[in-house]
Parts: C-alpha cells; sequence; structure tokens
C-alpha cells in the first residue's frame, strides 16, 4: 500500500459547540478503502474561523490550529509507515490507537528492551551477572541494527513484530553478519527473552516467536578424555605461566568449580571432614545455591603449591578469564589436543571424566556441582562410550550364570 492510501482529515463536532462558539474538532483516518476510524483531534476551534477541514485566515490562532492538525497528519502517516515497513494489512484502529496512546502497542521494541537493559543492570552484583548484561545490550545492538538496516527506521512498534519479522532477523544474522550458529541462538534467545516479558505485561498478546526454531550448531564434545587429560598433565611446557594456568585448569577439571566460583574461594571456604578428608563448601556465585566437593589428591597438590600467593585469604591466584582461555589454546596445541580448549572445558570434564564416568550417580553429581535441577546436571555429564562398556561388563559380572537358555 501506498503512502497515498493513508488519508487523515478533519471535521468540526458542530452538536457539541459551546457558549462561545467553539466545537470540538474531530479526525477521520483512512487507510486504503475499507479501514477507516474517527477520534478526537483534542482541541477546539471557532466554528467561524473553519472552512474545508482547516482553519482560515492568517492570524496567530489559525496558524497555531493548522500546525496542530498537520502535526497530526503526519504523526499518522508515520506510524503508517513504521507499520507497514514490517507487515501488510495495517489497519486504521491500530494507528488510532498509537496515536492516542490508548494501546499499549505505543510501546516500542528497542525503548523496552533498552530499559529492560536498564533495570537488569541495577541488579548485576545483586543477582544478576555483568557479562550477561553486556550480552543484552549486545543483542539491542544488533536488533536496532537490523531494523535500520532492513527497514531504514530508528525503531518500530511491538505490533509491528510478526513471525516474518523474526524470520528476516534469523536470515539477516546469517547471511549479513555472517555470525555462526551458536552466536545466532544466543541473539534470538535475548530477543526471545524481551518479547516474552512484553507479553507478560500485556503489551502484546501474539507470540511472535510461535513456531520459529533457530538452527543449533552441532554439538561439540566439552569434555577432555581420559587420554587428553592425562596429556595435559604429563607434558614438559617449560614456561612458569603456561604451568599456573594448567594447574588452575586442572582444578576446575578436578572439582568441578567455574572460573568465577574459583576467583572467589578462601581458605574460609575449606572444611576438614573428621575422617581428614577436605572439602569446600560454599555457594555458588551465579546461583546462590550450595554446594560441596571433596578434593582428590590432585586440588589438593595444587592448593599447596600456590598457598599464599594470591591477596586476601583468595585460595588460588588467578588470571582473568580472557587470558585463561588464550593461554589454555596454545596450551592445548603443545599437548596435541586438537579440540577447542577453554576453561570451562574444566567443569564439564569434572562432570563427565571424573565422575560420572567412575560410577559417581547423577544426583551426586549435581549436588557437587551446585546445580537445582538434575536436567542442568545432564548438560555437562555425557555417558561416555568407556562408561557405557564398564557398565555392561559389570552387569555381565552380576548376571552371569544366573540365567541359562536351552539350545
Amino acid at each position: 500500500m501506498k503512502q497515498t492510501d493513508v488519508t487523515v482529515t478533519f471535521y468540526l463536532k458542530k452538536s457539541e459547540m459551546n457558549d462561545e462558539g467553539h466545537c470540538p474538532v474531530m479526525a477521520k483516518l483512512t487507510v486504503g478503502k475499507f479501514s477507516e476510524a474517527a477520534f478526537s483531534a483534542k482541541m477546539s476551534v471557532p466554528a467561524a474561523l473553519w472552512a474545508s477541514g482547516r482553519a482560515t485566515g492568517k492570524s496567530n490562532a489559525a496558524r497555531e490550529i493548522n500546525r496542530q492538525l498537520d502535526d497530526l497528519r503526519a504523526s499518522a502517516i508515520s506510524i503508517y509507515d513504521e507499520l507497514s515497513a514490517t507487515r501488510e494489512n495495517v489497519t486504521a484502529e491500530e494507528i488510532r490507537n498509537l496515536l492516542l496512546g490508548t494501546a499499549f502497542g505505543q510501546e516500542t521494541l528497542l525503548g523496552y528492551f533498552r530499559t529492560f537493559i536498564e533495570h537488569f543492570e541495577k541488579r548485576v552484583g545483586v543477582n544478576r551477572e555483568k557479562g550477561t548484561a553486556q550480552s543484552y545490550r549486545y543483542a539491542c545492538n544488533c536488533v536496532a541494527a537490523f531494523i535500520q538496516e532492513k527497514y531504514k527506521l530508528s525503531d518500530v512498534s511491538f505490533t509491528a513484530l510478526n513471525r516474518s519479522f523474526i524470520d528476516n532477523y534469523d536470515l539477516y544474522l546469517r547471511t549479513e553478519r555472517r555470525f555462526a550458529p551458536g552466536t545466532i541462538v544466543l541473539l534470538v534467545t535475548r530477543l526471545n527473552t524481551i518479547v516474552g516479558e512484553a507479553i507478560a505485561e500485556g503489551i502484546i498478546t501474539a507470540d511472535p516467536f510461535a513456531g520459529y526454531e533457530a538452527e543449533r550448531p552441532e554439538r561439540e564434545q566439552k569434555y577432555l578424555t581420559a587420554a587428553e587429560l592425562q596429556r595435559l598433565m604429563t607434558t614438559p611446557l617449560h614456561d612458569p605461566k603456561l604451568y599456573h594456568i594448567r594447574d588452575l585448569f586442572l582444578f576446575s577439571c578436578y572439582t568441578g568449580i567455574p572460573y568465577g566460583d574459583m576467583c572467589r574461594l578462601t581458605v574460609k571456604d575449606l572444611e576438614v571432614a573428621e575422617d581428614g578428608e577436605v572439602w569446600i563448601k560454599t555457594a555458588r556465585k551465579k546461583t546462590k545455591i550450595d554446594y560441596e566437593v571433596p578434593l582428590l589428591d590432585i586440588p589438593l597438590l595444587i592448593l599447596d603449591k600456590y598457598r599464599d600467593m594470591a591477596p586476601e585469604g583468595k585460595l588460588l591466584p588467578m588470571y582473568s578469564n580472557n587470558e585463561l582461555n588464550r593461554t589454555l589454546k596454545r596450551i592445548a596445541a603443545i599437548c596435541g589436543i586438537e579440540r577447542k580448549l577453554v576453561f570451562h572445558c574444566g567443569r564439564h570434564t569434572y562432570a563427565t571424566e571424573i565422575t560420572l564416568s567412575h560410577g559417581v550417580p547423577l544426583e551426586t553429581v549435581s549436588k557437587m556441582l551446585g546445580h537445582s535441577r538434575i536436567s542442568t546436571t545432564q548438560i555437562y555429564a555425557k555417558v561416555t562410550d568407556d562408561k557405557i562398556d564398564m557398565d555392561t561388563r559389570s552387569l555381565e559380572e552380576k548376571i552371569a550364570g544366573r540365567f541359562s537358555v536351552a539350545i
């Protein structure tokens, strides 16, 4: 539909003329041939100054009336342009509601997104993480760039969102930005969260994500095998920094404690049980859920090696997460480990290779990882081929001789 198919005309409601001869101005909005909506322009003018839908004369009063009418018409057309840029069949009633602010649909996507981020950032350090806030802000910037490039607009109202908008955004991320599938999933998930918040608040009722499913990246093995772990522990590195970072990574591999929580560990988090076994007992930084991990020989040796080297009573002298991940790539190359090695692999390795593969029940692993749901633990813990083989052999030993079959 062309902009010329949208018209706004004005007329006086003479049936409500007051004693001073002023009448309310009404507006008639027409979209195409069949969609119409009437509404008050929220102003009154002297009937004597009115002719052919406008104030007549060159007085200041007449010029001001016409200026307000022109602004109202321009606003209506602008709203139509915004809505029709992303979908068809825009109605006059929708434009009227947005123009007068009588519908929640007046809320814009990016405006709401940015307000959400502002509120989120106020909770950073309380129950939200700084990195997550940065992730939302980056996702908002990507949506803004898409709207500008695709529709030549600075923002769109929530009523403009539909499945076509989501599909076009997905295509934009894949073809124009050339993001990896994992990045696309994250960006679309952030947008979906904002849409979900808007639906919960009654801003929109229809879910534009209905039926949409992002293409998921192929699952990568994120844990080290026993052979890879052995190479990591025994390969000479010839650099104190490399050994230091390797030790920090091994500590995570043998405790399951992630980077953020390792940075917070202090002497107060250590407890010695009656049998002499040393435990780490504290709470996750991310979820505030308590967790407790018995320390095996390797993490005990690492703690002893770096005793009193960290400030403020911390257990371990830590590098930044970026520095750890950069250096781990060097270490992986030296050790002949071909998979992508990042610090969080340590947590996956603990869940899969150190605990589950050696018969530790999933419920116990969940408690040690500080998860509130078993389903979360299942993301980390993978059943390896060696574990299947071991369990099968164990089953064979248990049932050997108990069953027979006539041949």
